[in-house]
């Protein structure tokens, strides 16, 4: 595996601290700036709504750079308004800097998982995208709660800095590491139009893929995002048991992006098949043994195994099927992804402020699951052929092998 993959997934590792470390800094920005906790909350909805929509606006801003000049730009984008945001002493301008900061996040993610794959031959696609999205789960485990501890060591301001400061790095590895053609090589492929590559990523064998990769990081999403309400009001557990618990998803997690990497190219199909019904199976399991701790914290890095490893498998399988797209594959995963992870809490909520108990976006998520599979079987029943379709091919494979090419025997392309 290239080292410059590895830088990648070090530059992902910061943006995902930036991305996820608000939830324990809410009270304090609040406080700070003067604003209620639920305007603070809306720096957590800017950025999301700046990850939809900013994968696809920046990567056709980028398609005609180098890609090195992308990463490194969007990489000192972010830099720059973690530093603004860090300085600033009013509410508006950090909500605008969260909305930038996620429209460079959402460029360098799209880029990145390009290039990443670019780099590699097919039988390691998979393991180059599980890198990239690895820096997400090593966010979750180890950035997100050094985050919260150095907010509340030091101010929320604090962690801004230090997301900067680790960017740093990334960005001189980004320079030294990474080829400088488009798509991850040195030597610029032949541009691909805009209309070719969105009729590719629209078509009827991505479409159902990106909607499953949606759906299944709303449920990862709408549950993981209440999961402290529930522990500590359902389940029964101390405050304690909270950052104990998210680093034993974000473990989970990282643990299935490892998986899958390793096994996505080679059966891919498997790999999100098994993974979409465990997933349904094990988000169905919590909502309903959510009251005993032993159960809970057992199936909580289950989850999140099964979460981030059915999550990159998906990935792998667009990138794989969409290679007419190298610019906007890599956005399209992204936005899918996002966009679940937009919608999933949203719906949560709902079911939250409906009445239904903390145990209600669990059941949000093994609903939001259900449709999955019901989306992923639909479609594979769609593609398998009739009889006489099967019949008919057969006979134009026959026919195809007796004419055969200049040069080719009767029948060898059977």
């Amino acid at each position: 595996m290239p080292f410059a993959v590895y830088v990648l997934g070090l530059a992902v590792f910061a943006q995902g601290t930036s991305e996820f470390m608000l939830s324990g800094l809410l009270s304090g920005i609040a406080a700070d700036l003067g604003v209620p906790l639920s305007a603070a909350g809306l720096l957590t909805s800017a950025f999301a709504v700046g990850m939809v929509v900013g994968a696809p606006l920046m990567a056709l801003f980028s398609r005609s750079w180098p890609r090195r000049r992308a990463l490194l730009l969007f990489l000192a984008v972010f830099v720059a308004v973690h530093v603004v945001g860090a300085l600033t002493p009013g509410y508006g301008v950090l909500l605008a800097t969260r909305f930038v900061g996620a429209l460079a996040n959402a460029g360098f993610w799209a880029v990145a998982l390009s290039t990443a794959v670019a780099m590699v031959p097919d039988r390691l696609k998979g393991r180059a995208a599980a890198v990239v999205v690895g820096g997400v789960t090593i966010a979750c485990v180890v950035g997100v709660p050094a985050g919260a501890v150095l907010g509340e060591s030091w101010g929320w301001r604090s962690a801004f800095w230090a997301v900067a400061i680790v960017s740093l790095p990334a960005f001189v590895a980004v320079l030294r590491t990474v080829p400088g053609g488009r798509g991850g090589t040195d030597v610029d492929a032949d541009p691909v139009s805009v209309r070719d590559e969105v009729r590719v990523l629209t078509g009827p064998r991505l479409r159902p893929v990106l909607l499953t990769m949606a759906l299944v990081q709303g449920a990862t999403f709408c549950a993981f995002s209440y999961l402290e309400p529930l522990l500590t009001r359902e389940t029964g557990l101390s405050a304690g048991w909270v950052p104990v618990s998210l680093a034993l998803f974000g473990a989970g997690a990282f643990a299935g992006v490892t998986v899958a990497g390793r096994f996505a190219d080679a059966h891919p199909v498997a790999v999100v098949a098994t993974g979409l019904a465990a997933l349904t199976a094990g988000w169905s399991a919590l909502a309903l043994t959510a009251g005993s701790p032993v159960l809970t914290l057992g199936l909580v890095p289950l989850l999140g195994l099964l979460a981030f490893g059915t999550g990159t498998a998906l990935i792998t399988r667009v990138l794989g099927l969409a290679p007419g797209a190298p610019t906007l594959a890599g956005a399209f995963s992204t936005t899918a992804f996002n966009l679940g992870a937009t919608v999933g809490p949203w719906a949560g909520g709902l079911a939250l402020d409906a009445g239904f108990g903390y145990r209600a976006p669990v059941g949000v998520s093994a609903a939001l699951m259900v449709l999955a599979l019901l989306v992923a079987a639909t479609t594979a029943k769609s593609r398998r052929p009739r009889a006489g379709e099967r019949r008919l091919s057969a006979v134009n494979r026959c026919a195809r092998g007796r004419r055969g090419s200049p040069g080719e025997r009767p029948g060898t392309r059977l």
